[in-house]
């Protein structure tokens, strides 16, 4: 019987995993800006493993879901860009205004490519999950099948972004989506902008790829 089931409650659940994925990132933060001494980071270097440990004595296979995570409901923990439990993300938080979806988050140390500015990568990370969030809030979700994207100056590091995305044009099975990235101080200035195409997946292609995860997924 799962902690769910044995009643310690599924936002319990969802609160240690987002707590878990706070320290994480913090973890990850401070490790990638850390001048401190050799011994230091051996010292720490271990205390993680030790850490580690008893996380990986149970572990999920390729095709099983998250006990805490959602599917139908669109709740992914551990969603690189978006998941609260995901040490990798920034978390990039998104909600609806109109058609238009709006995202906001602020990328630190770990996210660096050139000298204080954002990876290239990372920024196209962010704009493919704002386009198929729009994609989806519009009712015609899609997998990406191309991402363009054109950078017009860097993303800065540490300071509050503002990202936009909403649905250009439906032909069919296929959605194109147009998405930006600004700054939340000067959201007129676009940064990086992208334009994307999604395809609707035919019940047979759904099945052949997500089968076997919506056969055990919640």
């Amino acid at each position: 019987m799962s902690e769910i089931e044995n009643g310690h409650g599924l936002q319990a659940r969802r609160a240690a995993i987002t707590d878990l994925g706070d320290a994480l990132r913090l973890l990850i933060e401070q490790a990638t800006a850390t001048e401190a001494p050799t011994a230091d980071l051996l010292r720490a270097a271990a205390l993680i493993r030790q850490a580690a440990a008893p996380l990986g004595e149970r572990a999920r296979g390729r095709f099983e879901t998250a006990s805490a995570d959602d599917l139908l409901g669109g709740v992914r923990l551990y969603n690189p860009v978006t998941g609260g439990g995901s040490a990798f993300a920034p978390p990039l938080e998104i909600h609806r205004d109109g058609d238009v979806a709006v995202g906001s988050c602020t990328l630190g140390r770990a996210f660096e490519g050139p000298p204080s500015f954002a990876h290239g990568g990372v920024s196209a990370m962010l704009l493919d999950q704002m386009l198929g969030y729009a994609c989806g809030m519009s009712g015609h979700p899609g997998m990406t099948v191309q991402l363009d994207t054109g950078y017009r100056q860097p993303v800065p590091l540490y300071t509050p972004l503002r990202l936009t995305a909403r649905v250009a044009a439906v032909d069919k099975r296929v959605i194109t989506a147009t998405g930006t990235i600004a700054t939340a101080e000067d959201p007129a200035s676009i940064l990086v902008r992208a334009t994307g195409k999604f395809v609707a997946l035919l019940p047979e292609q759904a099945q052949r790829l997500f089968g076997p995860v919506m056969g055990r997924g919640r």
